[in-house]
Order: C-alpha cells, then structure tokens, then sequence
C-alpha cells in the first residue's frame, strides 16, 4: 500500500512515493523553463508541468505500480492557468512572482476599495494574486480574455489533465482574491467587478477531497490501475504545513527559503486590517494567517557572496562565537523591498548602529538577527489577533542550521523543533493522499502518526532577555526609516 505526493514547484515538480507508514521509498524531481520575456514577467507553459509530472512519475513508481492506492498535490500557488472552449491553453501560465499587474493591483485596491476586498475575501489585492493577472489580461490582451472558458490554479491544472474534473480547493483558491474565505464559496462582488461568470471557475472543495479516478489516458500512459484516487491536495503553503504537522490551533511553520513564511494554524477565521497579512483556509479544514519576509535566507544569501564568495556558509556562522548577541547592530532585511507587516515595495536593507569597532563577523550576526527579527514583527502581528502559539516547526534551506534555529527559538521565546523529513509540500501531498483513502480519519490524525521531530531546540534564558530587548530597538529602527523608503517612490 503505498501513496504519491506530488509538488508542483516554480523550478521543477518533485514527485514522492511513501508507504502507509509514510516511509519515503522513492524521490524524483524533473525541472522545467522559467520564461521571462519581459521585465517583471515570469509565465510557465502548463504542458511543461504536466510532460515533466509524467517523466518523474514513471520514474518514481517504477516497479511499484500496482502497490498505490492514491495521489495527491501541492503547487505553487497563484498563478493563472486560462483554457478556451476546446480546453486549450490560452496563453502561458502568470506566474505568482510575476509583477506586471502594478496597476491592476493599485486599481483594485482603490476601487473596488481595501475595506471591501478584506471584507469579501479576507486580504487585500497585491501583484502575486491572481485577480489583478485576471485583470492585466482583460486590460491588455482582450482577445484572450474573450476566450476564456476555464479558469484554474497551477496544481488545478494537473489535476484536470488526470481526471477530467473541473475543481480547485479551498487553501489554493483563496490566494486567488476571487474567495470569500470566511464563508469559503466565490465572492459575488469581486466576479462582477471583473465582468466574470461564476462558471468559469472550479467546484471547490476541502483539500482532502477525493477529485476521482484517473483517466484511462493518464493510466495507461503510467501503466497505473485507473481505480487510483486522486485527491485534489492544496496550496504549497497549506500542504507544506500539513507537511511538518503544523494542523493544531496555535502551531507555527517557519520557512527559512528565500523568502521567510511564518504560517500559523487557526481554529478560527480572522483578518489584519492594519498590516494585511495573509488570511487563507487551511488544508485541515480549519484557516491559517500567514506573513512573509521576502529576503530570509536571501539575505544571508546575498552577504555571503557579495562579501564573503570564499566561506561556506556554516563558516560563517561558525565565526559568531567571536560576537555576542548584546550588541549595537543592527539589519533590515528589506534588500527586495518587504512584503509583510509593511507592504513597501520601495523599502530598502539597512545597516545601523555600527562603530569602527564592528568587524564582519559582527554584520554577519546583524544579517542573521535581523532576518530573524522580520519573522517575529510578522508572528507579532499573528500574535495581535489572540493566536497563541506553543511550538515552532521550522523547514527550509536555514533550518539545516541549528546555530540558525537556535536563535529562533530564542528570539520568539518558543521551542523549535525540526522535522526529520524536509521535503514538506511533498509529504504533505502524500498525507493528503493518505487521508483522502481512507487510511487516517483526518490530518490531525495523520500527522500525528506521520510526522517525527529530529531536533528540539529550547529558548535559552539569558539569550531571550537579550534578544527581547534588541527586538524592541529593531521595531523603533523599522519605523524610524519609513519616511526615508518614500523618497523612493
């Protein structure tokens, strides 16, 4: 009895085959063309996704055909996938770090209004959604606009191409700012202020929903039984989470890619009227509010080798013994601008309260203190709508760290602990997978019995009375330079 979790990603699809006790037996990854034929553009061809779904597939279940029982996705989330009447291909797939809907975003927000858009879909309208794309299509390519039949999401796509069933899910589609997340059905007011017709969209369904069987095609093509059952799955943030267990009232997901994402799990639906974090349905059946820092590990990324091109990175932080965390620097890591809680594309990294005493080992320590103050203005504002949080999981390229988790777990004042399996999005297709059978009743469930800690990391005391105080002074420093970022504009 084995199970499939496939991760539809912005570089390549990843594609797992686990048994029931959630064991990874195998791991395939085929990549594909990012196309960027402009500035600010990024597009996919779906085909690409689907031929390359379908190489690491066989790959993956070779000799195992017939010991699986279900399939489930993950997939990058927001990205516009438009089919014509002939359910053909419009146009390559908008990605969600496509940013050519400036316009369309500002448009939205000033017009059909922030107040309404929170009210009718819990968040407010930013370029990497899919509404202000849907819009930058009627603006300037009319002609495709009028051909529109299907709308869909990235993962949607695959799972239409597998079954012939016209679906989303509730995590995925409400980064769409088409949903009422609150009442998890389409927002009537949003569709008609884009002159859209509710039928061009997917049924919605709860994340470990059974979508159907394969196709005969999509069998035969795999040399799979086509009684294998495919689970509709969710986006890579909700199916990610369910990935390193993150399913209970108050848990946290710290991503350290990138970008950083700190995702909380809520029993309840609620939404930050002041600095807009994400407000979703989670893939548990229940929400989640989510922040994201847009340069995490980016940032350290960028210091490394802009300065230090001949360390490693475990060199470098093996060079923060010779510093301490009681100290006068201090960074911002806004080298990309900064997604939440400021929502200031034009905002910038800063260096501050730096003496010719400060070595570079001491702006590294600045570098990876203040990525991980970000993530904490974030949680705060989380923390603000009554979420209280008991543990960290924390996944990511940063997280293989432990200097770096540490710090986390001291500056949050919360334990961290770390999965023994990394591949997140993928085992938490596969968990869909899973509880989408039968096999577990729900994700609670299943996550209990799946998901193993490899490593706690307790808050050590005399760094959290430190870092407690520090916080505070980065807050004062983040608001300080706010008028400095507008003569960017």
């Amino acid at each position: 009895m084995m199970y499939i979790g496939i991760d539809l990603g912005t570089t390549g699809v990843k594609v797992i085959l686990v048994d029931k006790n959630g064991k990874m037996i195998n791991s395939v990854t085929e990549n594909y063309e990012l196309l960027t034929p402009r500035p600010l553009w990024t597009e996919q061809n779906p085909d690409d996704w689907y031929q390359s779904t379908l190489r690491a597939l066989k790959k993956c279940i070779q000799s195992n055909e017939e010991k699986i029982k279900a399939l489930s996705f993950s997939g990058q989330m927001h990205g516009l996938v438009i089919l014509d009447e002939n359910d053909q291909v419009i146009r390559p797939a908008i990605l969600w770090n496509d940013q050519r809907t400036i316009v369309e975003t500002d448009y939205l927000n000033q017009h059909f209004t922030v107040e309404k858009l929170l009210a009718e879909t819990g968040n407010v309208a930013l370029t990497g959604f899919t509404a202000p794309k849907i819009l930058w299509v009627k603006n300037n390519e009319p002609e495709n606009f009028q051909k529109i039949k299907k709308i869909m999401l990235p993962k949607d796509y695959l799972v239409y191409k597998f079954t012939k069933k016209f679906v989303t899910d509730v995590s995925d589609i409400s980064g769409s700012l088409l949903f009422n997340v609150k009442a998890k059905t389409y927002s009537k007011a949003m569709l008609a202020f884009l002159g859209l017709d509710i039928k061009q969209f997917p049924l919605v369904l709860e994340s470990s929903e059974v979508v159907g069987e394969l196709v005969h095609e999509a069998a035969k093509e795999l040399n799979l039984p086509q009684s294998v059952k495919v689970i509709v799955g969710g986006g890579d943030q909700a199916i990610g989470a369910i990935g390193t267990g993150t399913v209970n009232d108050g848990d946290i997901n710290i991503s350290l890619g990138t970008s950083g994402v700190v995702f909380v799990a809520s029993d309840n639906y609620s939404v930050d009227k002041k600095s807009f974090l994400h407000s979703f349905a989670h893939a548990n059946h229940k929400y989640h509010l989510m922040g994201v820092t847009l340069a995490a590990a980016g940032s350290f990324k960028w210091w490394k080798e802009s300065f230090f091109p001949h360390k490693s990175y475990d060199e470098i932080f093996n060079d923060l013994v010779k510093t301490n965390s009681d100290d006068t620097l201090y960074y911002l890591p806004y080298i990309s601008g900064e997604r939440s809680p400021l929502n200031n594309p034009f905002a910038k990294g800063t260096f501050s309260g730096f003496t010719a005493n400060h070595k570079p080992e001491n702006f590294s320590r600045a570098v990876i203190e203040g990525i991980v103050f970000s993530l904490r203005h974030c949680y705060d504002v989380i923390k603000s709508l009554n979420v209280n949080s008991k543990q960290i999981r924390i996944t990511g390229g940063g997280a293989k760290n432990d200097h770096w988790c540490q710090m986390v777990a001291d500056v949050f004042n919360i334990p961290v602990q770390k999965p023994v399996v990394t591949e997140g999005s993928s085992l938490g297709a596969a968990i869909m997978a899973m509880v989408g059978d039968g096999l577990f009743p729900d994700v609670f469930t299943a996550c209990a019995n799946i998901i193993k800690v490899e490593k706690e990391f307790v808050p050590k005391l005399d760094n959290v009375q430190i870092y407690q105080k520090k916080y505070q002074t980065y807050l004062l420093l983040a608001e300080s330079v706010k008028p400095f970022f507008e003569k960017f504009k």
